[in-house]
């Protein structure tokens, strides 16, 4: 019998004041929505990448644009032969996805041969292809750059938003119409070295070591940290976090007043950046200094500088020593297979790939909606400038077309704020899993980016996963460390990591990278060997396991632990309790 989570503590009512007509927009196959108890047949998981929650702006066009538009319009065009793309759904504010199965034999079968058609096109011309995708956006960018948002007659602003949406939706069909073919490729060459008898944890380090605009931004922020260590501002990174640093260093003058201007100089080029994927409800780093000024105070603390230079060193040596490895044990025959595997995952690499490409996409292409949601929540007299974000579109579209904030809909905010606030508080609390249950997945994204493999799918159903004290998932990057859990919700929280902590958290975005220029390990319950977890733990040399699927169920915050990044093992070795009465 197949085990059910079920899904009935989380259908009902959704959003104060939500209709459905509120969520209907063009989709491949399926849309989203909050969950229905027909849902229940199929599976769902709790995607890591928006753990704050969504707010009724972002469940849409994410949800819709991004899941039910992206990944489907992707699936189909390729196309993948056993799935179409991914679906969504909302328990409260947190988003679950679901694969959408191809079930139909000649189907998958026709789909097949599509693919064998389609694929080898688009590793030819894979670097023209992501290079015009990544140029239309930019493009789109600074046109919305461009504008003077303060000079738009309100009439206008309506237009405005429907662009920006459509440069999301856009933004959402290049990101998948380039991410499944990578991945499909990968995972051809992972089979192939798995048939070959190849340790299936070194394929990850064959990709690794190659430079990204989010490696470069890191590089950024360590270099004004090492700025802010010479002009001896490190007591004003000490005493106080986030915007309070901006404050005291504005009232020194003098070197902070330089270092101020370097850090402007610096944001405007890396500053359009958010610290979630594709989620309008979340600010910018030029919006809010808070994030970045945390996570060059983590730089500051450090006793001793990262040193990126050594650690691409060490990144590509291991690469070339694990490339080396795995040929000796192969037949000439075997040899010429690898090579010409790995030659075409060189070219078109996933791994470089997945960290660059957050730069041009992932987080910025919701600011545009954002800043013109802002100016229009202004024009109207709306009570809070993120008003408008607590809207679903089609209100939204309505007020613009209005040019009036009604105060019936302002009365619907301050609830839905309720229903935001509450939600978020409940995130350590939702399933890991929902629905019916399966012992494996067969979609790609599911597999090695979510990390949803059988043993992950099983230790999420262990009802005693609270009181595990050894969890095991994948091995992710090399090496044994020990220090003491910080569980994290969200990047939020990074401020909490010191030097020498073990990062536990459902899984990391580039907004968490910095992270690792001082922590000595990670865990996380989702993410496969393709995860940003596991790519920027390669490139960082910090052990790490992703994939455990209860890391931050089992892990309580300041337990001592152990990350055995080599065996994919984490072992929680004291408990904080007890580490506190001793």
């Amino acid at each position: 019998m197949a085990n059910v989570v079920p899904v009935a503590p989380y259908t009902g009512e959704w959003y104060p004041g939500f209709k459905p007509e509120f969520i209907t927009a063009p989709f491949i196959v399926d849309g989203t929505g909050p969950f229905t108890p027909e849902d229940e047949d199929k599976f769902w998981f709790l995607d890591f990448h928006w753990s704050r929650g969504m707010t009724p702006l972002a469940a849409f066009a994410w949800g819709q644009d991004g899941y039910c538009w992206g990944t489907q319009h992707a699936a189909e065009n390729l196309p993948l032969p056993p799935g179409r793309g991914v679906t969504s759904r909302f328990a409260g504010t947190h988003l679950y996805g679901s694969a959408i199965p191809e079930s139909d034999p000649r189907e998958i079968g026709a789909r097949a041969n599509r693919l064998g058609t389609n694929l080898p096109r688009f590793l030819q011309n894979y670097q023209s292809t992501w290079e015009q995708g990544r140029d239309e956006l930019e493009a789109t960018w600074d046109y919305f750059q461009g504008i003077d948002l303060a000079a738009v007659p309100t009439g206008d602003l309506g237009g405005l938003l429907g662009q920006a949406r459509r440069y999301h939706q856009r933004s959402m069909e290049i990101h998948f119409g380039v991410m499944y073919p990578l991945l499909v490729n990968f995972l051809g060459f992972y089979g192939a070295c798995a048939e070959m008898g190849i340790n299936t944890a070194d394929i990850g380090k064959f990709l690794q070591g190659e430079d990204t605009k989010i490696m470069e931004t890191d590089r950024g922020l360590a270099d004004l940290a090492k700025k802010a260590k010479a002009a001896g501002l490190r007591p004003a990174f000490e005493d106080n976090s986030g915007t309070a640093i901006r404050t005291a260093l504005s009232g020194q003058g003098g070197s902070a007043s330089q270092w101020l201007t370097d850090f402007d100089d610096f944001l405007q080029v890396y500053g359009h950046r958010q610290e979630a994927t594709c989620d309008v409800g979340v600010p910018s780093w030029l919006e809010d200094n808070t994030i970045p000024l945390d996570m060059i105070k983590s730089f500051v603390l450090k006793d001793e500088d990262h040193d990126f230079e050594a650690a691409s060193r060490n990144a590509l040596a291991e690469r070339e020593a694990a490339i080396d490895t795995a040929r000796s044990g192969l037949t000439k025959e075997e040899q010429a297979v690898f090579d010409a595997g790995l030659q075409s995952n060189l070219d078109a690499n996933f791994s470089w790939w997945q960290d660059d490409h957050n730069y041009y996409i992932d987080l910025k292409v919701m600011i545009p909606l954002r800043k013109i949601s802002q100016e229009l929540a202004a024009r109207v007299n709306a009570d809070h400038k993120d008003d408008l974000l607590y809207l679903f579109w089609p209100e939204l579209q309505a007020v613009a077309e209005a040019g009036a904030y009604q105060p019936g809909l302002k009365d619907l905010v301050k609830d839905r704020r309720q229903y935001f606030d509450h939600w978020g508080a409940k995130r350590g609390e939702m399933p890991k899993v929902l629905g019916t249950i399966p012992e494996t997945v067969e979609d790609p994204v599911l597999i090695e980016i979510f990390g949803l493999n059988p043993s992950s799918i099983r230790a999420m159903q262990n009802p005693n996963a609270a009181e595990e004290t050894v969890l095991t998932g994948v091995a992710a990057a090399k090496g044994v460390a020990t220090g003491i859990a910080r569980v994290l919700q969200s990047s939020d929280d990074m401020h909490r990591l010191e030097p020498g902590s073990i990062l536990v958290c459902e899984s990391t975005s580039p907004s968490w990278t910095a992270a690792f220029g001082k922590i000595a390990g990670a865990a996380c319950d989702g993410g496969g060997m393709l995860s940003h977890a596991a790519i920027v733990g390669r490139e960082y040399g910090i052990p790490t396991v992703t994939a455990i699927g209860i890391a931050t169920m089992a892990i309580k915050d300041g337990d001592e632990i152990e990350v055995d990044g080599t065996n994919g093992r984490v072992t929680i070795l004291k408990r904080a309790a007890d580490l506190a009465g001793a």
